[in-house]
């Protein structure tokens, strides 16, 4: 059956071929590199938290010696509690700032027995109903219905550990009503402690349909209430008529610049406990244990209209940031897990090589974290680079507050090791710049303002390099023309950040990227391997100098967008983990990483390609990314985007005086596209309601299968001045040898 698909497939790329035009042309400027790299340190791939029987059975053989036959070298390790609003016990060995055995922990720096799980332990002053990493995960302790519970800042964002006045620091809470909704009052039950000085505002546009406060901070402006000004707040419970008349809002803030100071936030009435011995993480900031909103009408009647319930029904909200204050009663499954840092590096994955590790920064200490650098260097680990933090922008954190906890952390992790490379802020995968609200000055680029932070602090040196993560589609929404914006989305994105004000020379980084957010059948069609290549290629060309592919570990399929499952490992497997089949990625990121690249190889130099084969509408169909590598051969990936028709290119290299050269000699050629990969999706079946509770109504009845299902074809031919080369439709293709007067 593989036989005849490939046959048939065959066919249908030729009749394509014989009626595209002749003698196109690819040409590679050869007058000065875009970027140099080195594979073992610019290629790699990345492992996050994932299932612990996924860990245990990922690493053992032949499943890993199949995931490194991709090629990938450098790993990095994606530190996925962050997202979920968790404190990372990176080590559960460790100890409890409080004597009670609760607080603020600290993961043990010495080496004991070694480390194969660890955990994330969900913060109990969470003041997210969702975000961007928790999904619909989760609650906000704003408005779960209980004064027991509450929300409270980060400590570490107060005069007391920035050093500067808490003003330049605020803290916020937004309140989302879901549809305009008339609103003349709030209530507050502050806990400890509580805002002295603080606005209540309203959210206002001129654009209906933007997406508002939280996920278009520069679509309108935030206005302060009539009687929305508070400066003397006495705490307790403060309910405050903002307006005489109604005002139909959607998202309120409170915008608090003014702490009480006060103790005791945890709650503790124990008289025996003397309040001075407290730790002083539970004496500054804000702490708010509900929140009320709506009408008081004539006869002085407060009418709520949240709703209050520790689910995601509940009236949304979003905060600045959450005090990383949590007890061990907080862990919940252990059934996904962070690996451990010494299965890490003793299994096999990272081949020895130096691995980018990370640090949490948005929901812990600098005690934690440097205790994980002391605990790694006492192993013995190499380390590349340590990566601060994780997708702050999808923690909706302001830059200054980022950039506050950035130096504290850095000071306390170059403490153990002055030489450790530090970098951040490792962006969700966006295609344009990340704009906030307003500071002062009017300025809305995020990436602006963390730099000006550093620089005003005389902290650049700190920040040894930039990182990003690349997903460039939405979720649902990947129709084939999509391909044609890929090389320009990374292009442009790192205009942008060196635009921002990220020095020429900082490394950027890619630490994550795959097609987008959401897993889908997209990700196993031929569609994601033309988009890798293109993906790598570009974003080389651009100057990037690490990207890492995620994710490197076999997965099981996942309910994606429209109801289709997908992965993003480069395999099937079955229950078991076992590999069935690689996936289209799989084959293309050998062609980048054992063809196209030198993979035992030192510098590379990459040099700017183009194709004159066009759709008529201004796409490109045929994009090309070309290497000078160590064993002097060129490379040049061919990717045709075009769905339907092989096309023939002539390659030549131009760009020294007004010669031109071209492939002479032996060339190798290797190709991977449609003729040698089908996927085929499962069928689904739709129940009206789940047959079982909590089962989802939509089920795939069959698995899903590519056949044909490789391999890559390789041919070997003898190159003349005016050879052409075969592109068959949707494919990659690696064309290497030697160049006449090229050096």
């Amino acid at each position: 059956m593989k036989k005849l698909a490939a046959v048939l497939l065959c066919l249908a790329g030729c009749f394509a071929f014989a009626h595209s035009a002749a003698g196109q042309t690819i040409a590679v400027d050869v007058s000065h590199p875009t970027n140099h790299f080195v594979p073992k340190e610019t290629l790699g791939a990345g492992v996050d938290r994932i299932a612990a029987e996924a860990i245990d059975k990922d690493l053992q053989q032949p499943t890993l010696e199949k995931t490194l036959a991709s090629g990938w070298q450098p790993v990095s390790y994606r530190q996925n509690t962050e997202l979920a609003v968790e404190a990372w016990h990176w080590n559960p060995q460790g100890s409890w700032s409080d004597r009670r055995g609760k607080g603020y922990f600290t993961g043990s720096a010495t080496p004991t027995e070694a480390i194969r799980y660890s955990y994330g332990y969900p913060l109990p002053r969470r003041g997210f109903t969702r975000n961007d990493g928790t999904d619909n995960v989760g609650f906000s302790r704003l408005t779960d219905g209980d004064l027991n519970t509450f929300w409270k800042s980060n400590p570490y964002l107060t005069q007391r550990f920035t050093g500067e006045s808490d003003s330049l620091h605020p803290q916020w809470i937004v309140i989302d009503l879901a549809q305009m909704q008339p609103v003349t009052s709030i209530r507050i039950a502050w806990g400890e402690p509580y805002a002295r000085r603080y606005v209540v505002e309203y959210w206002s546009s001129d654009d209906p349909g933007a997406d508002g406060p939280m996920k278009a901070q520069a679509s309108g402006a935030w206005r302060t209430f009539p009687q929305g000004k508070t400066t003397d707040g006495k705490g307790q419970t403060e309910t405050i008529r903002l307006s005489s008349t109604p005002i139909a809002v959607r998202f309120v803030r409170i915008w608090m610049t003014e702490s009480s100071n006060t103790c005791v936030a945890d709650g503790t009435t124990d008289p025996s406990l003397d309040l001075r011995n407290l730790d002083p993480r539970n004496c500054v900031g804000y702490a708010i244990r509900e929140l009320y909103l709506g009408t008081t009408t004539g006869d002085s009647e407060f009418h709520d209209i949240l709703r209050h319930t520790p689910e995601q029904e509940q009236t949304a909200t979003y905060c600045s940031s959450v005090d990383p204050w949590h007890q061990p009663s907080d862990l919940g499954s252990t059934k996904q897990a962070q690996m451990g840092f010494d299965l890490f590096f003793t299994s096999g994955v990272t081949r020895g090589l130096p691995a980018m590790v990370p640090v949490a920064m948005l929901y812990d200490t600098p005690d934690n974290a440097a205790a994980e650098i002391a605990y790694l260097k006492k192993r013995g680990y190499p380390i590349s680079y340590v990566e601060m933090g994780e997708e702050s922008d999808g923690q909706y954190m302001l830059p200054e507050d980022y950039a506050a906890l950035y130096l504290q952390w850095a000071t306390t992790i170059h403490s153990v090791d002055p030489a450790l490379k530090l970098g951040g802020p490792s962006f969700q995968g966006v295609n344009k710049d990340i704009e906030v609200w307003p500071d002062a000055r009017g300025k809305v680029s995020w990436t602006a303002r963390f730099i000006d932070y550093l620089k005003q602090h005389g902290r650049m040196n700190d920040l040894a390099f930039f990182s990003f993560e690349h997903y460039p589609y939405d979720p649902c929404k990947t129709p084939w023309g999509v391909l044609y914006d890929e090389p320009a989305l990374v292009s442009n994105i790192v205009k942008v950040w060196h635009e921002d004000g990220i020095p020429a020379d900082m490394p950027l980084f890619i630490t994550e990227g795959n097609l987008s957010s959401g897993a889908s059948e997209t990700y196993q069609d031929i569609f994601a391997g033309v988009w890798l290549a293109d993906y790598i290629g570009s974003l080389l060309n651009s100057g990037v100098k690490a990207v890492y592919f995620f994710h490197y570990l076999p997965l099981q399929m996942e309910p994606g967008c429209n109801a289709s499952p997908g992965t993003f490992g480069m395999f099937t497997v079955d229950a078991n983990y076992q590999i069935q089949q690689p996936l289209a990625q799989f084959f293309v990121a050998q062609l980048i990483n054992l063809e196209w690249a030198q993979p035992a190889g030192g510098e590379h130099q990459v040099f700017a390609a183009k194709s004159d084969v066009g759709d008529g509408a201004g796409h490109a169909l045929v994009t090309a990314y070309a290497v000078k590598r160590p064993d002097g051969d060129w490379a040049v990936m061919a990717v045709n985007r075009d769905q339907q028709n092989a096309h023939r290119l002539r390659i030549i290299f131009e760009g020294i005086a007004d010669k031109k050269s071209s492939f002479v000699g032996p060339v190798e050629v290797s190709t991977f596209g449609s003729a040698q990969y089908q996927w085929h999706p499962p069928q689904m079946r739709f129940m009206a309601h789940a047959e079982n509770s909590g089962e989802r109504t939509i089920v795939p009845t069959t698995r899903g299968w590519a056949d044909p299902d490789g391999p890559i074809l390789h041919n070997r031919l003898i190159a003349e001045k005016d050879t052409l080369f075969d592109l068959p439709a949707a494919s990659v293709s690696v064309i290497r040898g030697g160049v006449s007067g090229v050096k």
